[in-house]
């Protein structure tokens, strides 16, 4: 007889959106800011950050995937002041992938990066079209 097929579990959204916060945090932290993360107590903010060597208050939304695909995002969510963190999590034995956009940047976003952000279908952001923004944390300085 045929054994009946395991369905794959499937990863709870909230789990590996909690995961990209705290990686997030951590390199925030790496880079002397002072960080607190809201746990969804602040509506689209995910995270504060502080330099305290410019005075500036910096607000983060963190965008979180398991794995290399499409991040969900409308252009309507934007705001120019924050800061976006793309965040790919990976397997545990690969490192993580960081994309850190301004939100001015994404707002006046053209060819690429804006190419699906007004699909009326599913609007979001081919992880590929974040690549001139790997690792560009000196937007926190």
């Amino acid at each position: 007889m045929n054994e009946p097929k395991q369905k794959k579990k499937r990863v709870d959204g909230q789990v590996t959106g909690l995961a990209g916060e705290f990686f997030v945090a951590g390199e925030l932290l790496k880079r002397n800011l002072q960080t607190s993360i809201t746990f969804g107590n602040a509506k689209a903010i995910d995270i504060f950050a502080y330099s305290e060597e410019s005075g500036i208050t910096y607000t983060v939304q963190v965008k979180s995937l398991r794995s290399k695909n499409y991040f969900p995002f409308k252009r309507s969510a934007i705001v120019e002041s924050h800061m976006y963190v793309f965040v790919i999590l990976n397997k545990p034995e690969v490192a993580v992938d960081y994309f850190v956009v301004q939100g001015s940047s994404l707002a006046n976003a053209e060819g690429d990066l804006e190419k699906y952000l007004d699909d009326p279908k599913f609007p979001g952001i081919n992880w590929r079209s974040l690549e001139p923004y790997r690792n560009n944390w000196q937007v926190f300085i």
